[in-house]
């Protein structure tokens, strides 16, 4: 339930935009701040997060989350004003980085047999995919009959049933054996991460130059002295042992450079689906369904074929799958293509699917259970950074395509910065001129924008292909049903975890194939 919020969160904002702003008047950097400090938050947390659930309780960490995200989100519906707005939204990122390592967390506590937790997480993943597909849909019905703010009350009703059932349902665990937490390494960490998603976002927004370039480096000078830190105290926040493991850096790299891909192609699909076809936000939401059909799909099926197959192959295979639709997008053209399209993010979705549920999956299976937290935060934190690097790095490669071809190919007598910088700039400057001027500017800036499109799928099928070859070479020690980290019970125990799970034995191989493959038809 969390997940599929969070994942509905990060979408109906953009929606509620439009109103929001005419109440609320934000200043163009007020509005910016709305947009971005939940998600920067969110992104600077999450290992902070993840460590203290380990310390004081995942499920305790998960509920107070929970309370603190209704409040905030009725505060935010509530906001008189955008400097209001912008503090809620903030606590909402605080309350928010609290959530997804606890639930992860959690389930690797909850479910000791592989094939078991492979399935658990395939479900935690496929609600990432259905919150993004009903947040457009829920969030366009309450601003169609209800103020802005109703955007923001939608997590309400979520976050009191986990408040109930939560204490019943949810087991606590905790590592008895972990320290206090060390304060200068959340703030290291924090500073260390938002500097370089803020740079990032600059680089999307204005493409390489002096300011992105220096706040990425405070911030990647800013992790080498958090992790000189580490190095040095009895009870680090982030144990750096967890990335000698070959299974866990492997399948955070991976789980990384799919999601840039991801990203980074899902940018131009929608900006295409809107500026090229002229399609309704909303018209465009429901045509991106496909894609989260498709990535639920390959997310279900993945654990009953990493019961049989190595899951290093599985992964590697869904990679090439991504790669034949992201060719497929090399189809469409300017004036044409909305089927092939929708069916390239249809494919493209299925082929990610498995990567993003076995690789998640690697990583928390591969860390023990004290650690849970902690490789849950450093799966989400990587998750949150190959989105960050997909839209700074492809966005720039496709928008200095834009920029190149247009240059060339601008019609006669129109001369606009707006036009050069972008499609939705072309298209706003187009809609001011007469006659034949606006039509053709309106032609060559989609046939540049399109030509960006082609550019960024050719690069990321070449990363796919490769990521398909990492998968199938660092992974292949990795075999059908098996635990990425075993705890004898004393061990377990020492963790928090219950007697009742941890002295459950490990099923056969046989047995657990037969349980993922009864979990996943009945899911």
């Amino acid at each position: 339930m969390p997940t599929l919020l969070i994942a509905m969160d990060m979408t109906v904002l953009h929606l509620a935009v439009p109103s929001l702003t005419t109440d609320l008047r934000p200043s163009t950097g007020q509005l910016l701040w709305i947009m971005d400090i939940y998600g920067f938050l969110v992104a600077g947390l999450l290992i902070t997060m993840g460590t203290l659930g380990d310390r004081i309780g995942r499920r305790k960490l998960l509920l107070t989350g929970a309370a603190a995200f209704g409040v905030a989100s009725v505060l935010a519906a509530l906001s008189t004003s955008a400097e209001m707005l912008i503090v809620t939204r903030a606590l909402l990122g605080v309350a928010g980085a609290t959530l997804m390592p606890s639930t992860l967390s959690l389930i690797r506590n909850m479910f000791h047999d592989a094939a078991q937790r492979t399935v658990a997480i395939s479900v935690w993943m496929t609600c990432f995919a259905v919150g993004g597909a009903l947040g457009p849909l829920l969030g366009g019905f309450l601003l169609n009959y209800f103020w802005w703010g109703s955007a923001f009350l939608i997590g309400v009703p979520v976050m009191l049933v986990l408040l109930v059932l939560g204490p019943v349902l949810l087991p606590e665990h905790r590592n008895t054996k972990a320290g206090k937490l060390d304060l200068g390494s959340a703030v290291l960490s924090l500073i260390a991460v938002l500097s370089v998603v803020y740079g990032l976002k600059l680089v999307a927004e204005d493409g390489f130059g002096l300011p992105p370039v220096t706040f990425m480096a405070l911030g990647l000078a800013v992790g080498v002295a958090f992790v000189h830190r580490q190095r040095t105290l009895a009870d680090p926040l982030l144990d750096l042992k967890l990335f000698r493991e070959r299974t866990f850096s492997a399948s955070v790299a991976l789980l990384t450079l799919g999601i840039l891909v991801m990203a980074g192609s899902q940018l131009f699909t929608l900006q295409y689906l809107q500026l090229v076809h002229g399609l309704s936000p909303l018209v465009a939401g429901l045509w991106s369904l496909p894609n989260a059909a498709g990535l639920m799909v390959g997310a279900m099926t993945a654990p009953a074929l990493a019961a049989k197959i190595r899951p290093g192959f599985v992964i590697a295979g869904g990679l090439v799958v991504a790669a034949i639709g992201l060719g497929m997008l090399t189809l469409v053209s300017a004036t044409a293509g909305l089927g092939i399209l929708v069916t390239a993010s249809a494919i493209m979705g299925a082929g990610l699917g498995p990567m993003a549920a076995l690789g998640t999956d690697l990583i928390v299976g591969a860390a023990p259970p004290e650690r849970a937290g902690a490789a849950s935060a450093i799966s989400e934190t990587g998750t949150e950074l190959g989105a960050g690097l997909g839209i700074a790095v492809l966005g720039s490669i496709g928008f200095g395509v834009y920029r190149s071809q247009i240059e060339d190919t601008m019609p006669a007598g129109v001369d606009s910065e707006a036009a050069h910088e972008s499609l939705g700039g072309a298209v706003a400057v187009a809609q001011d001129l007469s006659g034949k001027a606006g039509d053709e500017l309106l032609t060559v800036a989609r046939e540049a924008f399109t030509h960006g499109l082609h550019v960024t799928a050719v690069v990321g099928v070449g990363v796919v292909l490769v990521l398909a070859l990492l998968a199938t070479v660092l992974l292949r020690g990795v075999t059908p049903g098996a635990n990425g980290h075993d705890e004898p019970a004393e061990d377990a125990a020492q963790a928090g975890i219950p007697d009742s799970a941890a002295t459950t034995q490990t099923p056969t191989t046989a047995e657990a194939v037969r349980t993922a493959a009864t979990l996943g038809s009945n899911v």
